[in-house]
Parts: C-alpha cells; structure tokens; sequence
C-alpha cells in the first residue's frame, strides 16, 4: 500500500493483492505500448533477499541485447510490486532496465517488515542491484556496478534514498512524498502522532489472507526459474509457503518484527515516546546516513500531507545538497491525507531525471530547481480544482528567500487541557486531503473545541501575501501542569470573517510546565497559501488535536505573545508557469487573419455608424421601425415593424407569447445581433455591437454565472475587474444597497438559494448604475416571497430616475411592478402604454353576478350587437364592448334576466393580455 489514499489503492486492500500473486518461478509477458515503441516484456521471479528472503519481482524491458540503464521502483507501504507496473511499463519504453519488487512482508515477497532495515529491506536492494550487475542488458559502470536509478513513492521513497546511503553503485535517486527522519516525522516535538502511526501499524499487522491456500505446490509456474547464478530461488525452497508462514506469526505484531512491534506497543500504551523508540526510528531513516548520499536527488513531497511534512523534504535537500550533489524540490498538491498527486506530470519529470543523470543526456530539461504547485481556482466544466505551477532557480528553504513581520493582536488568554484529551480538536483528516488543495478556495475541514485554544489575530492585511515556508512566532505558555503540549495553526480569515486552516496541518510542541511561564519558539506548519489583501491572519494554540496523543491530566494553561510579531516566510522569486495550450489556441490567430482576409476580398459593407440625436439625448430608449427576419427566410419575420418609446423613470414591461419576438427585441437592444431595418436609439445614440452607449446599459438575460467556491462579492469584484473600468465606477455599494444581499454576499454563492443568486446577477447587472437595466424573466425559479424581493428592487432601482425593461411570463407581477407596457405578438406591437389604461380599457367590462350563470344566457350575451365578445369567469361575466356603451351593456343584461350584482372595468392584466392577444390573431 502507499498511504496516499487516492493513488491506486486504499490501505485496508493492501495485503488482498496476495491472492492473486502468482509466486516462485516465471511467467513472461506482453503489454502493448501505448505511447510508441516495441511491446515492453515482463518476466517475473522470486529472487533472493538478505537473510534467506525471497522477494516476488517483475522485470520489464523492451527486449533486444543492448545494454541500458537499469531503474528499481518501489511501492508504498502496504502496496506491493503490482501498483507500479504502469510506472515500469513507461520506464522500459523509455529505454530502461526495469526491476520492481514486493517489499517484505508485502505481496507475495517472504520475511517481516522492518520498516526499511539496513539488514532487511535495504539489504535486499543491494542483492538486487547484484542481480541488475549479472543482466547482461544492464549497462555497467564497472565489475558488479549497474547504472542504476531508484524511485518510489512514501515506503519506496524511503528506500531510495536509504540504498544510495548504503550502497555506492546507486547514481541517482527521486524519493517522492517519503520521510528523511522517522523518529520526526511520527514523533514531531517529542509530541506522538497517534492517527498515522495506528494506520500505519493496523494496514502492516494483518496476517496475509489465503495463507493455508498459498502451501503447496513445486515453487515455480510456467517456465525455468533463473539460474543461482543469475539471482534464482534456491531449490528445494516453497516460497508461498514461507509467505504463509510469515503471516502466521503473532496476532498482536502480525508481520512486523518483533523490535517494531515492541517499539509500537510500547508507545501507543504511553501516549508519548521514550528515547530508546526515537533512537531505534532514527537508525532506520535515511538521517542516519545523511552525509553518504551524494547522488543527483529529485525531491518530490506533498503539500496535503500530515504525515510526512514538507519539513522532512526540506531536511533532505538541506543534507543531500550540503553533500554537494544536485538536488530538486517539488512540491506537489495532495500527499498522504489524499488530493492529487499529479503523478503523471510527476512521472514524466522523474524519466527527465534519470535521463538526465543515468543516461547522461545533457540536453534533457530536468525541470526548475524548486517547483510548487498551487490551486488556480475551479474548472467550470467539471467543478474540478484547476492546478498551476510557481517555479524559482533556487530553492528557498522553510525559511523562504525574505520575509514579512505580521503583527498579532490579543492579550494573554486561558486555556484547558481536556481529561483524556477529548473532544479533540480537528486539523487534518487522512482521506480528506483533497480539501487542502481547495483550502484556497474557502474550504475546510478545521475545528477548533472552545475553551481548548487561544486565538490571536493581525489586522486586516493591506496588500496580498504569499506564504512559501514555515512561520515561527514566539509565545509563553504558564501551566502548573508538568506536562503539556500545545498545536499552532495559522488561519486565513476572510472580511466575513469565515477561517480556512491551509492544508489541515498543525505544529505540535511540548512544553514543560511552569507557573513563571516557559517560552517558546514555535516553527507552525509549512505551506504555500495566498493571503489576500483585506484577509487577516489568525494564529490558534489549541491543547488537543485528533491526530495526536494529549495529556491525558486536566491542566489549565494561560497563553500570551511573547513577541507580538508574526515572522512569515516569503519567495519574490517564484513565478508562476503558464500552462500548455491546447492546439486551438496558436491555430486562432491565423484563422482569424484568414476571416479577416476574406472578408475584405468578399467587400463586406462596413455600416457607417449614424450620428446621435440631440432630442433624444435624455430619452433611455426609442425603437423605430424595427424588423428582423428569420435565419434564410425572405417572408418571415422574429420582428416587423416594432416602435415603441421608453421614459426615464419607468418600469417598462415587454409582454408577449412564446414567439413573439421579445428576446429577439432584447438581443438587438444590447447590440448581440444587427436589425433588418429601423433603428435602436439609447440616449439618442444609435445601438450596433460594440457602441460606447452600451456601457450605460447593464442587463441581466438567461441567468448569470457565478463561481461557485468565491463568494458573492468576490464575483462581483472580478466581473467589474473584466470590464477593465476603474474600480471606483463600480458603485458597488450602492447596487448591493439597492439588491439587498446583506450578509450573504461574504458567503460562497454555492451556499446559495435560487433567490439569492437571482439577486445577486440583479446585483451584478447593476454594477456601475447603468441609467437603462434590462431584465429577461428575472423571476424565474423563485418562491412567492423572493419574487416580491425581486419586485421591491425592481421598484427602487426605477424610484431614482432610472430606467428598467423586464421581460416575464408573470403577468400578475408586471402588473404591480410595471408601470407602462408594451404588448406584442408575432414580432409585432399589439399595444403600448400605463398598465392603468391597458388593464382598464373602457371597452371591457367585468360584471359581476349573483348565483350561478348559465352557458345558454352567456350565449345570448355574446350575440347582442355591441358586443365583441363575452366569456364566463370566476368572478362573473368579461365582455368586450364594440360600438355599444357599458350602460346600454348593463340595460341589455337585465333585459335577458342577467342577475347584475355589480359593474365595473376589468382590473386584471392576464385577461386583458388574453383579450389583446386573442383580438391579434
């Protein structure tokens, strides 16, 4: 298993990968190459480690005696060699010797874990490299000596870096996301890291399942196993059957040696480690050989990652290049706690490297010297987490290439330790480490228990900063306690005051207790993280944390700054890369010469723009003999003939069937698309697309997109930042003023009902206070009450001598929203003019009835001359008058015995709109 969750597989399916694994013998096969090349064989073998282990190994290369550099990549812990067969198969296309392996205790591989023993797992790759010597495919240095590389990810990282330490035929390595002291990485601040190192054990001590099943047989399947010479199993040897016998060992430690096993028991059961456990790690790390690494390193480590920090990275590179060897440093985006890995980009810079130093191509690009990715925001089109590249020619270190004093405000505080440590607060969440790539974006998975931390906090930051390292702050901590430990998180905090912890990383530290009060230098996680202007910083001292071991006394401790002074790492040399482009992108321009090119060859007539119209110049909108034909029809028409002319102050609603022409209205009144015949006048000057006097027009048509991880101001800022207008005639308060978004617009607008987001793309429209707004059905979707809010700002953005068109299919909000209308029908005006005069035209008449009024009587009303028409209704009788007046109307209805109760105009809009449309056609 490699403790990456997202990486080819999940640690409880670690040891399930045996009951497949065919041991002893060899199998050859084929796989196509799927990125050019011959056909990449695979022979697989059980070959001798140290001490009588045998470990289960495949070789790939693609076939032919002469002789390449040989590579050995290794898996994670809990994996085995079929989790890297992807990586081996690219690798041999590329020209390489490659040998993969289960480590042991892993697969199909025999003996116990040792967590990378210098007389184990180390050992076993020396015999291995004996092997690669005998190939006679395998380039050499000299007698025994391959040109060899290796690579591997956390368990395998480790090895790499370990078996350059041992063995000096090793002539370049590319550790990725792995530890360099273990003793730090599980014990940080002599502080026992709990979640990880049950994780770690739990996923190493189950028996191998199908044991019994594995005993048996000859050893070998399907061809000759190699020769003793050549590195072959011993006779007489039943490899499945020392692997089940290694998974029949003691329940308790399973297929760990007993001194790991011993070390864990014994530290778990104290919740704290001893210094003979930090003494034991410490031999097994790749510290412990610090100085005898000197070969070109490639460093790849995890951001998202609490289990091996970019602290251990830092150390390596730190050591490694002190030997005087070339070293780079990459950090990537996710790690241990999950996000992505981007092992495929990872993949091919770790071919660069080799190619680079085992092959001894010196034209190869190996890549910058230090390389971080960051978060660039969502993908619209899948909601994935877009990530780009920030690169510098030297690496900086923790402690970056400058730095920035933050100060932090707020006086001593008293805190508590919990009996037993719970509840205990939350920082990173193995699983979850995708959030930490989103942390930018606003998300986390922090939770800090009250009365359980101390928070201090800066001012809000007055230009952006960006954090590339490790912060240190000083504080005094007083306790009568005589143990405790604290946690520092940073946290970025927004203007709305929501707090993102990057990463979910914490920094442990233990401290001894004191009343006078000890104090404390505390180096707080690193992370590359963008603090934006107007964000503050929150420095939190919390007394538990879910993923480490606490005093389990209740203790009371008082915390202050010792030094108000936030020390924040920063690197001015890192710029940011420009991603590749696809094929469409340089393919553009020349088309678009070419259009250009012919369009003038074809005389495409230029329309000479028509001058303004000084009378019209207070005038927000005049249509005059608009037309528009369809798409490759002479003879019908979207619009024909349409003039109508709009005041300031109004509240102009443009009404008509589907059909009728609205949008098409809309979409030339924005300058979208060009009109047949007539002419469009805002402000006396004539719309075509691209006219000046459309900046005076906001309009709000078929919804609006918004970024759903920013929140509703934040969209805001950066759609006005598009116009490329000054950020002052933005008048964003006072659109949001007149929106009534309130506290929401701090919130993320994923957090948002379909009112708050229709008000927000009001809001939107209304950036800059345009004199004309055009709103295309912006009720859509929306609950009684929220339409009532959009009808209220509607009302008192036309109040201030502005002026607003609204398209709706609701006739009964028009009505109370609107105060003039206009009416069309097949692309033509019906009518135009005040809702009063529409809704109460004298020629229809409402008159109500007492009791029931039958369809026979309605019949005989309809046939009075006079009488255009006459229909039943919920509330009695609608009659349109023609040529008779609404007392002849009335006499004539008591005459046929009509029960009249009462008479009057008819007040509604939808029957009038009905009535209107019904007479058009």
């Amino acid at each position: 298993m490699d403790l990456r969750w997202p990486r080819r597989r999940r640690w409880l399916a670690g040891a399930g990968a045996l009951a497949v694994l065919v041991a002893g013998g060899a199998a050859v096969g084929t796989a196509a190459a799927a990125g050019g090349g011959g056909p990449v064989h695979r022979t697989d073998a059980m070959l001798p480690g140290a001490g009588g282990v045998h470990l289960d190994t495949s070789y790939f290369t693609t076939g032919g005696s002469a002789r390449r550099p040989a590579v050995l990549l290794g898996h994670g812990f809990g994996g085995s060699k079929a989790e890297v067969r992807g990586q081996a198969e690219a690798l041999a296309r590329h020209g390489y010797a490659v040998l993969t392996w289960s480590a042991r205790g892993f697969g199909a591989s025999t003996g116990q874990i040792g967590l990378n023993a210098p007389g184990g797992e180390v050992a076993d790759v020396s015999r291995l490299i004996d092997w690669l010597a005998a190939r006679p495919d395998v380039r050499l240095d000299g007698p025994g000596d391959p040109r060899v590389g290796v690579t591997g990810v956390s368990y395998g990282g480790a090895i790499s870096l370990l078996a350059a330490g041992y063995d000096h035929r090793v002539d370049a390595i590319a550790p990725r996301e792995t530890y360099w002291n273990l003793a730090d990485a599980l014990f940080p601040a002599d502080v026992y890291k709990k979640l990880w190192s049950g994780i770690f054990f739990s996923s190493g001590s189950t028996a191998l399942p199908g044991a019994a099943a594995l005993t048996g047989g000859t050893g070998t399947t399907g061809a000759t196993p190699p020769a003793p010479g050549a590195g072959g199993a011993p006779t007489g040897t039943d490899p499945r059957a020392a692997a089940a016998a290694a998974g029949m060992t003691d329940p308790l430690c399973g297929r760990f040696t007993a001194g790991i096993c011993a070390l864990y028991q014994r530290v778990a059961q104290a919740g704290r480690p001893d210094a003979a456990a930090r003494a034991q790690l410490e031999a097994l790390s790749p510290s412990a050989v610090a100085s005898k690494i000197k070969v070109p390193a490639l460093i790849v480590q995890g951001q998202t990652d609490s289990l091996f920090t970019l602290a251990q990275s830092d150390a390596m590179a730190t050591a490694i290049r002190g030997n005087g060897a070339p070293v780079a440093v990459d950090w990537i985006a996710g790690g241990h706690d999950g996000g992505d890995t981007e092992d495929a980009r990872i993949d091919r810079r770790v071919t660069s490297w080799f190619d680079r130093y085992l092959k001894g191509d010196k034209g190869v690009s190996t890549g910058p010297v230090f390389r971080v990715t960051r978060t660039g925001g969502l993908n619209s089109t899948d909601g994935s987490v877009v990530l780009r590249g920030a690169d510098a020619r030297a690496y900086p270190g923790l402690d970056g290439g400058s730095a920035r004093r933050i100060t932090l405000g707020g006086g001593p505080q008293r805190i508590t330790n919990p009996a037993g440590g719970s509840p205990p607060a939350i920082s990173a969440v193995p699983g979850a480490g995708s959030l930490g790539a989103l942390a930018s974006l606003g998300a986390s998975l922090s939770l800090d228990v009250p009365g359980q931390f101390a928070g201090f906090e800066s001012a809000p930051l007055p230009a952006g900063t960006h954090l590339t390292g490790s912060p240190t702050v000083t504080v005094r901590v007083r306790t009568s306690a005589h143990d405790a430990v604290l946690f520092g998180k940073l946290y970025d905090v927004t203007p709305g005051g929501k707090a993102t912890l990057p990463a979910g990383l914490a920094a442990p530290v233990r401290i001894a207790g004191s009343t006078d009060g000890t104090v404390v230098t505390l180096r707080l996680p690193a992370v590359d993280h963008d603090f934006a202007a107007g964000h503050r910083m929150r420095l939190v001292l919390a007394t538990t944390d879910l993923g480490y071991a606490s005093p389990a006394a209740p203790a009371s401790l008082t915390v202050s700054l010792e030094q108000p002074q936030l020390t924040v790492p920063v690197d001015t040399a890192l710029s940011d890369d420009a991603g590749p482009l696809p094929w469409w992108v340089w393919a553009l321009p020349p088309f678009a010469l070419l259009v250009a090119a012919a369009l003038l060859v074809t005389g495409r007539r230029r329309v000479r723009p028509r001058p303004a119209d000084p009378a019209l110049a207070a005038v927000p909108l005049q249509i005059t003999g608009l037309s528009k034909r369809y798409a490759k029809s002479a003879d019908r028409y979207a619009v024909r003939d349409l003039s109508f002319r709009v005041e300031p102050g109004q509240v102009l609603g443009l009404l008509g069937p589907n059909g009728a022409g609205k949008t098409t209205t809309l979409r030339m009144l924005m300058g979208l698309i060009r009109p047949d015949e007539g002419e469009i006048r805002v402000f006396g000057e004539a719309v075509r697309p691209g006219a000046p006097v459309l900046s005076r027009l906001g309009a709000f048509v078929e919804g609006a997109g918004f970024l759903p991880h920013l929140t509703g101001r934040a969209n805001l800022e950066l759609y006005w930042q598009a116009t490329g207008r000054p950020a002052a005639d933005a008048r964003m308060a006072e659109a949001l003023e007149i929106a009534g978004l309130g506290d929401a617009l701090e919130r993320a607008v994923r957090t948002y009902s379909q009112g708050m987001r229709q008000r927000l793309a009001i809001a939107q429209a209304m950036l800059g206070l345009p004199d004309l707004l055009i709103l295309d059905e912006p009720t859509n979707g929306l609950d009684p009450p929220q339409i009532r809010e959009m009808r209220e700002v509607m009302i008192r953005y036309a109040a201030g001598g502005r002026t607003v068109i609204v398209s709706s299919h609701l006739l009964a909000e028009v009505e109370q929203s609107c105060t003039h209308l206009v009416v069309m029908d097949r692309g033509r005006l019906v009518t135009a003019g005040p809702v009063a005069d529409i809704v109460g035209s004298a020629d229809t008449v409402l008159v109500g009835v007492a009791g029931e009024l039958e369809q026979q009587l309605v019949d005989k009303v309809a046939g009075l001359p006079g009488v255009a028409t006459a229909v039943r209704e919920e509330d009695g009788l609608l009659a349109v008058l023609d040529g008779m007046t609404p007392a002849q109307f009335v006499a004539e209805l008591v005459r046929l015995g009509v029960p009249v109760a009462r008479v009057g105009p008819h007040r509604r809009l939808e029957d009038a709109f009905l009535t209107l449309i019904g007479g058009s056609a």
